[in-house]
């Protein structure tokens, strides 16, 4: 017996590994892992009908090119190390089941659901102001099987939607979700085109919002005028970030303001530098000023303390790598993500 049970477990499981593809599905663009039994993925179709614990939803492939033999080639690890951030925070999602690739029929009911989505909207407006409830809505989401109707939302203030609720469930007959969202979410659900000509970065790629803060707009010279440097959400613009960490790299080269140095041209004192073209511009004893190579410099010590009550520009020299908590408390409001765990969001019928 103990021979017997010794070698079943010796043997490897005859059992296929389960298959996964990577679907993104939803208003705002979730990702998740759903399980399948399909041959290949083929390159050429990429909707596919998939069962999430919101209902019959349709979705769309993610990396059509990365499947062999039906599937993924890469381990859900290294999914979560392309994010750059620990598991706890990575937006993929457990998804669900794969149901089938969307047909014809299935695309032209998902059309005809998104023009009734458009009434179902107008009619959550007006039932919003005959309650005159103190609330933006952003956006609506109606479910492709029609299990619920989710209505996203903002508001400055804790909503008592259950009214709300209760209306709008007795005239669409289905489950609604009342769902706020931060300012970033919202510019993520309705944004379209900033004013780089291009969709909002958050809207095509950005899955994590990380923080902004306006010591990356001072770092590199930008204007400090808010209406040119805050996004379609109204605060900073997360491009402020792409080239933050080169400007740290660039700025370390530089020695720091009030610092004596030593150059071909004489002895001086550094009083400003360019970050990106590396200049030093030094003043010397008897007042002449002129700029030089950061190469070409020499420092002889440390930066003098600056004279008290002084006002100098901020610029490179005063810039700190640690955030600056009253600063970062304008991401903290941007990253404010969906409340499911609020209970007044949770679904009535």
């Amino acid at each position: 017996m103990n021979d017997n049970t010794d070698d079943i477990k010796s043997k490897p499981s005859h059992h296929p590994a389960e298959k996964k593809m990577l679907v993104r599905y939803g208003k705002t663009s979730l990702t998740g892992w759903f399980a399948h039994d399909e041959k290949n993925i083929p390159k050429a179709q990429s909707k596919v009908m998939i069962k999430t614990e919101r209902g019959l939803e349709i979705g769309e492939v993610v990396g059509k090119f990365c499947y062999k033999a039906g599937a993924f080639k890469k381990s859900e690890e290294s999914v979560i190390d392309y994010y750059e951030v620990g598991p706890a925070e990575c937006p993929v999602t457990v998804g669900g089941r794969f149901v089938r690739y969307a047909t014809e029929q299935d695309l032209s009911e998902e059309h005809h659901i998104n023009i009734g989505a458009k009434e179902e909207l107008a009619k959550c407006k007006q039932v919003i102001n005959e309650l005159n409830l103190p609330m933006k809505l952003v956006d609506i989401e109606h479910i492709f099987g029609g299990e619920r109707i989710i209505f996203y939302f903002t508001s400055e203030t804790r909503i008592d939607f259950r009214e709300l609720v209760k209306r709008l469930a007795k005239e669409f007959q289905t489950r609604i979700e009342m769902r706020q969202v931060g300012s970033r979410d919202a510019a993520k659900i309705a944004a379209d085109i900033e004013v780089c000509g291009q969709h909002c970065c958050c809207q095509r790629f950005l899955k994590i919002l990380k923080p902004v803060n306006m010591k990356m707009a001072k770092l590199q010279k930008a204007t400090l005028d808010p209406a040119k440097i805050s996004g379609y959400c109204g605060r900073l613009k997360c491009c402020l970030r792409y080239e933050d960490h080169t400007y740290r790299d660039l700025v370390k080269r530089l020695p720091r303001k009030r610092t004596r140095v030593k150059t071909s041209q004489g002895e001086g004192t550094v009083v400003d530098a360019q970050i990106l073209t590396q200049l030093v511009c030094i003043r010397t004893d008897d007042g002449k000023v002129f700029a030089v190579p950061v190469e070409e410099v020499e420092v002889l010590g440390p930066p003098r303390p600056a004279d008290s009550g002084s006002r100098d520009e901020a610029d490179f020299d005063d810039y700190d790598e640690k955030s600056d908590p009253k600063q970062d408390a304008d991401k903290d409001i941007d990253e404010e993500p969906i409340r499911d765990d609020n209970p007044d969001a949770q679904p009535e019928q």
